[in-house]
């Protein structure tokens, strides 16, 4: 009974001796996990750099497979019945001498009548064979077929995108970096939902991309398991780190995406990326839904590329870049947009458009002078600014100084407008820039019917200027002054 009892203890102790360690373990495994998704966070810019993020479109193409034609147990003609399972044995020996001959003829008769049945069987099998054969030969070959059209199918579309992106069409440059932001690989609790939009005359793309919410960082710091009390406790990562954590990341996710977007683009189809990273949320104040801008950034391929992103400390970077980064992204904080995602709409009319001598709104490059001066005025009224001087630009465009009434952000504006058909040179930019400090203005606006090139966006970037395109002026005509217009060269005497 002791021995017993001795043994009871024993397995007892060691039970709970696993027990105990199966919870180790079980912490252990829970802080492995904790660390490892840690890292993952931290190192989202890296993981991205040895990444060929290039979408051949060659590879897209496809050759069509098909497997060999099995007939299976139709491609075996059938054995034809054999005469000597008929065929009866010849009489022999004494059944010759009493009548066995007879009988011999009458079984011979039989067998031949019945291997002639089954020959007229064995013909019928076998054409049926042959039939069902060619049946399913004539099968495989209209599935051959069909997979050969759809491949061919499939294959021009390719060569049609391939073409169309070739030619810098908007709605193929934007589906191509599409394809490219949905192949990189981010954790399963990153949103990855985004807009593009390109603006060919400046070869701008624009982005703008959900960031994760601050709960992608973790709450825990810790799991700790307490034997006294048979309890997994947790300690809890401290407010700052959390803060300084999401704000890396933000960083992060801005320059990786740029970076994907930069590397993919072998044709040299963007020289300027505008990146506006959002948080799709709710305003805890007022339980509205809410997207504010976290972070924006314009830069140039020239510029981006000459970083060493495997160095640089992301927050260190945008600062680099003239990015404008949310100051407490932890409570949402918005910075206001270089360039708002809506703005950028389609300027041009359809080509394929043959009425549009019929088109009733305004061509912004056929109106007059004082027209176009009139027009550019009554916007910057309609949008606050009080106009104040006016004088007429040599180019066909207008220069004027206005006033922004608000306080601590207002003050004297200077602004110019190029109606132009050609990109705006940076001598323009470099022009506004000289007038603004002439003038004293704590900010300058340079607007154009046409678009921009990457040395402008480095000129401007982080001075007080704001370079408003032929598509964000479409924009701001009809949001403000109620005008709907369009730019059209082809329309044109």
């Amino acid at each position: 009974m002791k021995a017993a009892q001795r043994t009871a203890a024993a397995s007892e102790r060691e039970r709970k001796r696993l027990y105990v360690e199966a919870r180790v373990a079980e912490v252990g495994a829970d802080n492995s996990g904790l660390q490892a998704h840690l890292e993952e966070l931290d190192n989202l810019l890296a993981t991205t750099l040895d990444v060929d993020d290039h979408i051949d479109l060659r590879r897209l193409r496809k050759s069509a497979q098909h497997p060999p034609f099995n007939p299976g147990t139709l491609g075996t003609p059938l054995a034809p019945p054999d005469w000597r399972t008929f065929e009866p044995p010849p009489p022999s020996g004494l059944s010759k001498l009493f009548g066995g001959q007879a009988k011999y003829q009458q079984q011979l008769a039989a067998a031949q009548q019945a291997f002639g049945q089954a020959q007229a069987q064995h013909a019928a099998a076998e054409a049926d064979r042959q039939r069902r054969l060619s049946v399913a030969h004539r099968r495989h070959q209209q599935q051959c077929a069909k997979v050969e059209a759809e491949v061919s199918a499939h294959n021009a579309e390719i060569d049609r995108f391939a073409a169309a992106f070739a030619a810098a069409d908007p709605a193929a440059v934007v589906e191509y970096f599409g394809m490219v932001l949905g192949n990189s690989v981010y954790p399963d609790d990153f949103p990855q939902h985004y807009r593009l939009a390109y603006v060919p005359e400046s070869r701008q793309l624009v982005v703008e991309y959900h960031l994760p919410t601050l709960d992608v960082i973790p709450a825990v710091r810790e799991f700790r398991y307490v034997k006294s009390r048979d309890e997994i406790t947790t300690t809890a990562r401290p407010a700052k780190e959390i803060k300084d954590r999401y704000a890396n990341l933000v960083a992060q996710v801005t320059l990786r995406t740029v970076h994907e977007l930069f590397e993919a683009d072998r044709s040299g189809l963007v020289d300027t990326v505008t990146f506006n990273g959002i948080v799709d949320t709710t305003d805890p104040r007022t339980g509205a839904s809410v997207q504010p801008c976290l972070v924006t950034l314009r830069t140039t391929r020239e510029v981006f590329t000459g970083l060493n992103l495997r160095l640089v400390e992301p927050l260190a970077c945008l600062a680099h870049l003239n990015a404008s980064v949310s100051k407490r992204p932890a409570e949402l904080a918005p910075v206001r947009p270089v360039l708002e995602f809506g703005m950028v709409d389609k300027r041009f009319i359809d080509e394929v458009d043959v009425l549009a001598d019929l088109d009733q709104r305004p061509n912004l490059l056929k109106l007059s002078p004082n027209d176009f001066e009139g027009l550019i005025q009554n916007l910057f009224a309609k949008m606050g600014l009080d106009t104040k001087q006016t004088r007429p630009s040599r180019d066909g465009g207008v220069d004027c100084v206005a006033y922004d009434p608000r306080p601590i952000f207002g003050g004297k504006v200077v602004i110019q407008a190029k109606r132009y058909r050609n990109t705006v040179d940076v001598s323009s930019v470099r022009d506004l820039f000289g007038t603004l400090q002439n003038e004293g203005a704590s900010k300058g606006i340079l607007v154009t019917t046409s678009g921009y090139g990457p040395a402008s966006y480095e000129f401007a970037s982080g001075k007080p200027l704001e370079l408003i395109d032929g598509s964000n002026l479409l924009y701001l005509l009809a949001e403000h002054a109620g005008v709907k217009a369009r730019i059209d060269p082809s329309d044109l005497d």
